[in-house]
């Protein structure tokens, strides 16, 4: 496809999707608006597979997504992320909540998952790893699930985490935005009781200057230093074979060097190519769109919906309770286990979403994202790119063990 067609295109969707989350304030958010523009787009050929790969943001959000995660830690605190060992926690549940509510979901259907598989032998507990690895999980969690469902020789439970993965934002994201949105309306309040940090200083902390010289202030100055970060993030992650995950440390060091004062809060902010930067990483969420085929749904449409159900079910439930435990409010601890569902950058943007939509003035908005976008950064951390992994790299070496 001609890449400013593709470019284009894209832009269009996103010019839709932003435009119909502001006329409703977020109650339909940017990111479901624009996932089932494309999906449609994709099941009916209006849009060609290569669509996205064509507009070169694909390929520009793989160079900058370690850029904005940078960013995120510099807009956190020290003090907000000492904070956030509660939410951590309930992200940790959820995804064991995931586990459970799957496997009770086989026992009681387990005969109608068995019969759904194509290759006719893969048993409900190989949809029960594969599903907790996909609904809890990111690109790290599916691989790990294909590849051992592929060594032996489970070709529908290879693909059932990729359709979970390409399909579970659809469910994700209206629900979280609807659940933030109650959220942000209590954040408000507390607000405007005088509970939360002023507007004053939120802003003088904003407001902190950088110790970086002069000529790396810059946009391209800016874009180097962090770069530098970026480096240090994947030099880390290179010598401890993944343990420590470039995003993860990635974020950590964002919120150091603020804390140090070399980077000043919200360190991107300011320069000129921010906004595309934000634009491509969107773009990272519905790149698994283009390969979803009506004929896969159908083939493991009984799976699908079950895994859904329950997993949804299971994160609701699990992480209420972890949070009632902890002293969280009901919708910020769903939200938080719903951040397993998309993880990065749905985390970011349905957060910004529901404090614009809350907000009535930019001083509201600001404390109102000030409270919910901490915990639904460590939340994404917490269950896609950490908790997830450890799990799934625990039981994946049971799928076929039973056929």
């Amino acid at each position: 496809m001609n890449p400013v067609v593709a470019f284009v295109v894209v832009m269009a969707v996103w010019t839709v999707s932003d435009f119909v989350a502001k006329k409703t304030k977020s109650l339909l958010s940017s990111l479901f608006v624009a996932s089932i523009i494309f999906l449609i787009g994709f099941l009916t050929n209006i849009f060609p597979e290569d669509l996205l790969a064509a507009s070169s943001l694909l390929a520009l959000a793989g160079v900058v997504v370690g850029f904005i995660i940078v960013h995120l830690g510099t807009m956190i605190s020290v003090e907000d992320f000492k904070r956030q060992w509660k939410t951590f926690i309930i992200g940790v549940v959820t995804v064991f909540g995931i586990g459970i509510a799957l496997y009770i979901a086989s026992l009681l259907f387990g005969v109608s998952l068995t019969q759904a598989a194509e290759d006719g032998y893969a048993t409900a507990l190989d949809f029960v790893i594969a599903g907790t690895g996909a609904l809890s999980g990111g690109t790290i969690s599916i691989l790990l699930v294909q590849e051992a469902a592929l060594g032996v020789g489970l070709t529908s439970v290879a693909i059932f985490p990729v359709l979970i993965a390409a399909l579970q934002g659809l469910v994700g994201f209206p629900l979280t935005s609807i659940i933030l949105r109650r959220e942000a309306a209590r954040v408000k309040a507390e607000y405007r009781a005088g509970n939360l940090e002023s507007a004053k200083e939120l802003a003088a902390e904003a407001s902190t200057e950088s110790k970086l010289p002069p000529a790396f202030r810059t946009t391209a100055g800016t874009l180097f230093v962090v770069g530098l970060a970026v480096l240090l993030a994947i030099g880390v992650n290179n010598l401890t074979n993944g343990t420590l995950n470039t995003f993860v440390v990635a974020l950590l060091l964002g919120i150091t060097l603020r804390a140090f004062g070399i980077f000043k809060p919200s360190v991107l902010q300011g320069i000129d190519s921010l906004g595309l930067m934000m634009i491509a990483i969107m773009i990272l969420v519905f790149g698994p769109l283009a390969t979803v085929t009506p004929a896969d749904v159908s083939a493991l449409a009984v799976p699908l919906i079950l895994a859904f159900v329950f997993g949804v079910a299971g994160i609701a439930g699990f992480s209420a309770l972890a949070g009632k435990l902890l002293g969280y409010s009901v919708p910020m601890s769903v939200a938080i286990g719903l951040t397993s569902l998309y993880g990065f950058p749905g985390t970011m943007i349905l957060s910004q979403e529901a404090a614009r939509g809350a907000g009535e003035t930019p001083e509201e908005v600001a404390a109102i994202e000030h409270e919910i976008l901490p915990k639904m950064i460590v939340a994404g951390f917490a269950t896609v790119t950490i908790t997830s992994v450890v799990v799934t790299s625990i039981i994946v070496g049971s799928i076929g063990g039973g056929s």
